[in-house]
Formats: C-alpha cells, structure tokens, sequence
C-alpha cells in the first residue's frame, strides 16, 4: 500500500437503526454548534481549560478532525488546523507568530495576496516586511537582525517558480531561533516533506490539489511540535473553524491525490518538453527540466513535480497579441487557481526586486488538467498559429 494510502486507509464509522448497525467508509458530515458533555464534571474541567475534547462547534468537529489527522501524518507534522481558504491559513499564521516590532522575510515570489497582506496591514501594525530573492539560500543570514522573527517561503513560486534552498535557510533560522514557514501548494505533501527539511510551519491552499475539483476553498496548516502549541492556542482563542461539508470534500480529495497528481506530473512533463521544441518558445519554465536554474535543488528535495509550470515567447508581444494567443485556446481555460482537473491558462508580467522577471516579457503559466495530454497540446498549436 502507498505511503497515502496507509495513512488515509478506512475506517469502520458506523452509527444504528432498527437495532442494526449502519456502517460507512467514510467519516459522518457532523455539523453543529453545542457539543454535550457526559457529565458535569468534563463541563467544569472544559471551563477551567482542562478538558482535551471539544467544547464548542468552532472547535472543529469529526470531519474536520478526520481530515486534519490525515494531512498531519502525510506532512509528519504535530498539529494541524484547517482554514477556510489558503489564505486565511496564512494570514492566521503570521498572526499566531508575530506582533508589533517584529522584523519578517519575505520571498519575493509569493503569493500575491500573502504579499499583499504583509505589505498593506503587518506593516501597519508596526510589523517590518523585508523582500528576500526568490532563490535565496544561505546569504539570507546577512538579512537577519536581532528582530527577524519569521521568514516566509514559497518553493517554487507559483507564477515565476524560483526554488530556495530550504536546508540552507533552516539551518540558519534554527541557529538564530527564527519560525519558517513555507507555502508547499506546488508540491502537495506528497512531493515536499518541508518539516523533515527544518521547516517549523507547512501551508497548503487546500483549494487546489488536495481538494482537486476547483469547487472548495480552504486552507491548511501544519506545525511542528516546538510551535505547536502556541498555534493551537491562538487558533482557538480565534474559534477559527472549517465549514464541515469543504472538510468532508476535502478528506475525500485526499483519498485520491496520489492518483491524480501522478497524471497532472506525466501530462505536464510531457507538455513542457514538447513546448522547449516549439520555434516561438523561449524558455519553458518547470523545475523539473534540467534547464530549470535551480534544478539541483528541486532534484535534492522533491520526489516529483506537479501540473504547473509556465514559458515565456521568444519575441515580446504586446498585450493584444497575447490576447489573441490565450482567447483562441478551447481546452483552456482562463482563470485564475490551478489544481483542478480543468486545464487552466494565465499570462501576466512579473517584478522581482527591482528587475523584471524574464526580461519583462509575459510569463505564460499553464495549469495542466487531467484532459487528454495529445489534445492539450494541438489546442496550444492551433494558438501559436495566431502569432
């Protein structure tokens, strides 16, 4: 059996009627709010802060607790929490770490909401936000002060795709007592084991592969045991919570990630060398080519790739060329996201630092779905002929 499949397995979760046992593979949809004790005694201890079960609906109930079990083994995590979007996932995170006066690093090539957050309301309150390259690895020590608290990573990013090293970058935080986290959406907890590397703290937009359909949003986070317990403490003292029903979709996506993300890596290695022999190609950008720029590190610390990846054009279209280009595609479509089954296309200009990403051109990022590979790859032929 797969390493995921011995963690998720089945279980016997039965309840009765008519004084027969009814017996499913999959956890109850509980959905609630008062959660009843047993006796006053666990009340009174829940009220003192004793009681190690639930107390309350916010607390999280069975399905919840199934999913956020399953993804805690599958990262070798201590504790994990869902959220109700990825985002909130890592905005409850920084929350949980940091406070007025610290310092934080920042990777360049994160999510651009995760940056907007930093940016526009940690530095409001007083939290200073310094931008790290996005394939920073032990230089990063000449940016640590005596305030650095938290570094953030991504790797790789999901619209550019630099990789950091992360070895490297533990090593020094755990020398200078600083919480990494990482956003390991690309890899899933499949390809990336980011705790076993160091990390303190691994975020996933749950809303792309795990749940795999583009029909959830929902986030998670898993800590190590040296955090955990001052995250748990915070998300309660928040009553975060996850709606029941995502949790239930959530847990049954999990069952066949492994499945599915070996058919979004085969289709999408296959796409992407077809792309680096296509004349109007640049470069095709996806770290497990050998051209990748930090292909060494991607080959060192990932077991596989996911369906996401990019290139850019020789030539420098301007936007309505561009336009063209993405309108005249039929099998993709354009939308932000990716995870899902559906292919999915985006096209947009990146900075980092003060330099344009790729000489300023368009960074052509594809989602590649679970449709026919053969198919996914004349529809972009079809396209390049409009160039």
């Amino acid at each position: 059996m797969t390493e995921l499949g011995e963690i998720i397995g089945w279980h016997d979760y039965h309840d009765s009627f008519g004084g027969k046992k009814i017996t499913t593979i999959n956890p109850p949809v509980q959905s609630g709010s008062t959660v009843l004790f047993d006796n006053y005694a666990d009340m009174l201890a829940a009220q003192s802060g004793e009681y190690p079960g639930v107390t309350y609906g916010t607390g999280g109930l069975t399905t919840q607790k199934a999913f956020e079990e399953a993804l805690c083994k599958l990262e070798n995590g201590h504790t994990t929490k869902a959220f109700p979007s990825g985002i909130s996932a890592i905005i409850n995170t920084f929350m949980a770490f940091i406070q007025s006066g610290d310092e934080i690093l920042l990777c360049e090539n994160v999510y651009s909401p995760t940056a907007r957050f930093c940016y526009k309301v940690l530095a409001k309150y007083g939290v200073k936000v310094n931008s790290l390259a996005s394939n920073i690895g032990a230089e990063i020590e000449a940016q640590i002060t005596d305030k650095t608290k938290l570094i953030f990573l991504e790797s790789p990013g999901s619209n550019t795709f630099e990789i950091q090293d992360i070895r490297a970058i533990t090593k020094i935080a755990q020398d200078n007592n600083i919480i990494t986290v990482i956003d390991n959406t690309w890899a899933t907890p499949l390809h990336l084991k980011p705790l076993d590397l160091g990390v303190d703290v691994s975020i996933h937009s749950a809303t792309k592969y795990i749940c795999g359909y583009s029909d959830i949003l929902m986030g998670v986070a898993t800590v190590n045991e040296k955090y955990a317990d001052v995250f748990d403490a915070f998300y309660h003292s928040l009553e975060n919570y996850t709606n029941p029903n995502d949790c239930y979709m959530a847990l049954r996506g999990l069952r066949t990630l492994e499945v599915r993300l070996k058919a979004h890596e085969k289709s999408a290695f296959e796409i992407a060398k077809w792309l680096e022999g296509q004349t109007l190609v640049e470069k095709v950008i996806h770290p497990g080519l050998c051209s990748h720029p930090q292909h060494h590190l991607w080959k060192r610390d990932f077991s596989g790739a996911a369906g996401l990846f990019a290139f850019t054009f020789k030539q420098d279209y301007k936007d309505e060329k561009i336009g063209k280009f993405v309108d005249s595609l039929t099998q993709f479509g354009l939308g932000f996201s990716w995870g899902g089954f559906k292919s999915l296309i985006t096209a947009g200009r990146f900075k980092r630092g003060d330099k344009w990403s790729h000489n300023g051109k368009h960074i052509i990022r594809l989602n590649i779905g679970l449709e026919d590979t053969q198919g996914l790859k004349d529809d972009l032929e079809s396209a390049f002929d409009k160039l």
